[in-house]
């Protein structure tokens, strides 16, 4: 019989080893969910959606990728700059945009605070 730890030995070590293309599907199936239905919608179409940061009330897009993917909107929804900050370690896009989505609606300010700005061209 496992013990607790070496149950979460055991599944970590499936984890890791588990073909990339699943850990994708499943960074993008936890993605979905966490999505609202007007961002899933958007995300459906077009591979990104859009969400408001909490502290200034600016709009993102963020597009499906691990990097350089999140631009800041005007009031035109034309982009104005970009802005890019990822979480630490390897994570598939999904679990990276998720990252991204849940910071900006939650802590806008610290998120763009070790982002790097990057210029559209």
């Amino acid at each position: 019989m496992l013990t607790n730890s070496a149950r979460w030995a055991k599944a970590f070590s499936d984890w890791f080893r588990e073909p990339g293309r699943a850990r994708e599907a499943r960074g993008i199936k936890l993605l979905r969910e966490w999505l609202s239905p007007e961002q899933l919608a958007q995300y459906d179409r077009f591979g990104y959606f859009d969400v408001t940061g909490c502290d200034s009330g600016k709009r993102y897009r963020i597009r499906h990728g691990t990097g350089t993917n999140i631009y800041e909107m005007d009031d035109a929804g034309q982009t104005r700059t970009g802005w890019c900050f990822v979480p630490d370690g390897y994570l598939v896009a999904g679990d990276v945009v998720l990252a991204q989505k849940i910071a900006l609606e939650t802590d806008e300010v610290g998120a763009l605070t070790v982002a790097k700005h990057f210029v559209l061209r």
